[in-house]
């Protein structure tokens, strides 16, 4: 969009000025400039033509009339009735055009009364005629004159005609408020007869009456009334300038502190918050992001991702099916990466697991909902769980929960795997990010979606918009499919902390070229020396479900972090707050390196299916799978399936019908943990595991 296009959209909102150009040839034609001065006329010409007619039709009534005294209560009755239509009919224009409108009217009407029973030249009827006639057309040629003119705007239509091209007649424009690329002006529609609905199906109409993009033309409704609300115009679309991502934005910084992840079509900064702020009235949030193949998702994801590392006082655990593709120079810095499948099955237990256990951490220490402070040492008596005295606990970082290329989890686990996380996590101190193409009903459950609270909106399907944004977001103006993957970046952002009527304002992220790799290096070996490490609680936790799976983030030379170690350690500690290993008292006595018995007679009989073996007794049967167990816990694998014993099985000349048997027993025995995927088991560690 040109700067001219922009001028002329703030002049059409400001003050009503409209913009014509009239070709008249070079030279001294007189038909041509005869031309020109009679359209320039033409609105001027009416109350001139009603002067005249007035004129005419007391010159007539005159030699009907003359002297008639019926006539003149007709004729008086005519004018009453005449002068009060007109009022009556300038009820829906301003107060100024209503009054002027009526004392016309009255005045022609009475005077055309007087001619006609007395003559048009009777006495002073004729200077009557002859000045008041052209004052009344000379003012309304003023109030035309005045209508064009910026100190004219108020009282006449301030849209230029606008309005009444997009079906939107009668409605009243209020002043412009013209910012740097952006002008915003108060609408009201007329009462009774149009509401907000009328101006959202007018958007686009809009666009072509300025000669602008769709996504250029926003409506915010006033949420007080049906029929008021705010037009915003952007005249040029800023986001076309691509921009590369050159680092974060407040490395150090605190994670409760706003999240840039790129710009708006104005210019102004495209931020997300994820902790919630009591002192501002903002919830914690969970965060969808969405977008079609191409829509410039990864970009997106890599843009909240580096802010979240450059964060002092969170931790992140990431699952990525594609195996770290695009997050690679990333991994370092992260507290927990899983590359999906029984991993990621892991870490989705492991977050259910640890929700409890910090909320009550949280709840012990004073906190209604995690605030920086509670990343702190807790040296405040305020916030101590011994009462009178500081308790100086560990401090508890806040943990974001990122599951990225979600679909490939959600087929998995079941459309409602992360239903229960999603629900209860943000209390916890927790943020659930879920990164997919589409989230349709048929991937994801709709209790899932309905607790996503903040969506990034990609371009996508126009069929596929309803899933991604709030139906009052689209009617506003927002719409992701006009975009497809044609545009990789453009988004719509709406989460707590954004003013609603940026909701339908497109933004765009930066974009991630090779350049920005040796950075994004520097960043995740920054996060090793100086980010927070995973508290005792939360270590804890994830390690009575995920036992050897979950670490924590190492550090520089390779090592685990000091809170992974601390809490494997610190059994009294985790059972406080409702962690802990567990470890089936009938099988504490099991040596898991122990030697299976020596072959015995029948080992060569033919069972369950197979050409050869021997059914075990049960002693060995329990023996021989709790060393299954343990191998599997060794290997940090902690969730389970009879598919996963297949080798095991070939080994041990066991059948996995036999398998599926013992799972069950294991599971009643307390040793294994039902999953939301049927058929799979989650390992509870032991004591001799950890």
């Amino acid at each position: 969009m040109t700067r001219n296009n922009r001028r002329n959209v703030t002049d059409l909102l400001d003050d009503g000025r409209t913009m014509a150009t009239y070709a008249v040839p070079d030279g001294s034609s007189g038909g041509s400039v005869r031309a020109y001065l009679l359209h320039r006329a033409k609105p001027h010409l009416p109350p001139w033509i009603g002067w005249a007619g007035t004129g005419l039709a007391g010159a007539l009534g005159n030699w009907r009339w003359e002297g008639s005294a019926g006539a003149g209560v007709g004729l008086t009755l005519a004018s009453v009735a005449l002068t009060g239509a007109t009022w009556w009919a300038g009820k829906s224009t301003s107060p100024q055009r209503r009054l002027h409108s009526a004392v016309t009217v009255a005045a022609g009407s009475a005077w055309v009364t007087a001619a006609c029973l007395a003559g048009p030249t009777a006495g002073p009827i004729d200077d009557m005629f002859l000045m008041g006639g052209p004052v009344a057309a000379l003012s309304w040629n003023v109030r035309m004159v005045l209508r064009h003119t910026p100190d004219g705007a108020a009282s006449g239509s301030a849209d230029g005609g606008l309005l009444e091209k997009v079906g939107l007649a009668r409605a009243q424009i209020g002043a412009a408020k013209v910012e740097p690329n952006r002008v915003t002006a108060p609408l009201a529609v007329v009462a009774g007869e149009q509401t907000n609905d009328d101006v959202t199906k007018a958007l686009a109409r809009i666009a072509s009456a300025l000669d602008l993009p769709t996504s250029a033309v926003r409506y915010t409704p006033d949420a007080g009334s049906s029929r008021r609300g705010e037009l915003v115009i952007v005249p040029e679309d800023m986001l076309a300038e691509e921009v590369e991502w050159e680092g974060p934005s407040n490395l150090g910084g605190s994670i409760a502190e706003p999240l840039v992840i790129g710009r708006y079509d104005d210019g102004s900064l495209l931020v997300i918050w994820l902790p919630g702020d009591p002192d501002a009235g903002r919830n914690s949030t969970h965060v969808l992001v969405a977008g079609g193949t191409g829509s410039g998702k990864g970009d997106t994801a890599l843009n909240l991702q580096t802010e979240i590392l450059s964060r002092r006082d969170v931790i992140v655990w990431f699952s990525d099916p594609k195996a770290f593709q695009d997050f690679a120079p990333l991994r370092p810095g992260l507290d927990w990466a899983a590359e999906g499948g029984t991993d990621t099955e892991v870490m989705v237990e492991a977050v259910k697991a640890v929700i409890p256990a910090r909320t009550r951490w949280l709840g012990a220490h004073g906190y209604r909902q995690w605030v920086p402070a509670a990343a702190q040492q807790q040296n405040d008596p305020a916030h101590s769980c011994q009462s009178g005295r500081a308790c100086g606990c560990v401090g508890m970082p806040f943990l974001v929960a990122w599951f990225e290329e979600a679909a490939n989890t959600l087929r998995a686990l079941g459309d409602d795997a992360f239903t229960g996380i999603a629900q209860e996590a943000r209390s916890a101190g927790i943020s659930l990010i879920v990164s997919l193409q589409r989230p349709s009903y048929d991937q994801m459950s709709t209790s899932t979606r309905a607790s996503l609270p903040s969506v990034i909106a990609l371009g996508c399907d126009p069929r596929d918009e309803g899933f991604s944004l709030p139906e009052t977001v689209l009617d506003a103006g927002a719409h992701p499919g006009a975009w497809g993957n044609r545009r990789p970046g453009y988004c719509y952002v709406v989460s707590p902390g954004i003013p609603e009527d940026r909701y339908p304002s497109p933004g765009r992220t930066r974009r991630f070229t090779a350049r920005a790799v040796p950075v994004m290096e520097q960043l995740a070996a920054w996060a090793q020396r100086n980010g927070a490490t995973a508290d005792p609680i939360t270590a804890g936790a994830a390690t009575s479900v995920a036992g050897r799976a979950y670490t924590g983030r190492t550090t520089a030379d390779g090592a685990p972090q000091p809170a992974a170690l601390r809490a494997v350690q610190e059994e009294d500690d985790m059972e406080a707050y409702g962690g802990g290993l567990l470890v089936d008292p009938e099988d504490a006595g099991i040596d898991p390196d122990a030697e299976l018995p020596d072959a015995e007679d029948g080992d060569d009989a033919p069972i369950f299916g197979r050409e050869q073996g021997r059914k075990p007794s049960p002693d060995e049967a329990r023996e021989l799978f709790a060393r299954a167990l343990a191998e599997f816990e060794t290997a940090g694998q902690m969730v389970v399936g009879p598919v996963d014993f297949t080798d095991w099985c070939d080994r041990n000349h066991l059948s996995r019908s036999w398998v599926s048997l013992r799972l069950k027993e294991a599971a009643t025995d307390g040793r294994l943990e039902a999953t939301n995927t049927t058929g799979r088991w989650r390992i509870v560690p032991t004591l001799a595991a950890a």
